[in-house]
């Protein structure tokens, strides 16, 4: 599977930003979808997943009430509402693909990546 992922900006805080996660090749619907981003000088860190079904989801806690991660199988896109962003919430933003159910929090666990898109949060 290739992932492109799309709708970074730069934004105020407060503000909103949808991000796009468009996949390629067959069976987008066995693949778990994670985003994960990544800050200047900081370890690339989980931000929200969605089992293959959309039936659970997962956010670390810094984002959870305030960011919505959700999938359209047909479309092949799943998505990530951002809603209340925070200075804090500036990085790269990749999207990426595993196979196993387990390890969702776990950058290591995903086999496939997006390119990543910019999110710049101002004051």
């Amino acid at each position: 599977v290739q992932l492109q992922a799309s709708g970074g900006g730069l934004v105020q805080a407060g503000d909103s930003l949808l991000l796009s996660c468009a996949a390629t090749g067959p069976a987008f619907d066995t693949y778990h979808i994670g985003w994960l981003r990544q800050a200047p000088g900081k370890e690339r860190e989980f931000v929200a997943a969605i089992l293959r079904n959309g039936g659970y989801r997962y956010y670390a806690d810094s984002v959870r009430g305030r960011f919505t991660i959700s999938r359209d199988n047909v479309k092949n896109t799943v998505y990530l509402q951002m809603n209340s962003l925070k200075i804090e919430d500036a990085a790269v933003y990749y999207c990426a693909a595993r196979s196993l159910m387990g390890g969702y929090n776990m950058a290591a666990s995903y086999g496939y990546w997006g390119q990543g898109t910019q999110v710049t949060v101002s004051s």
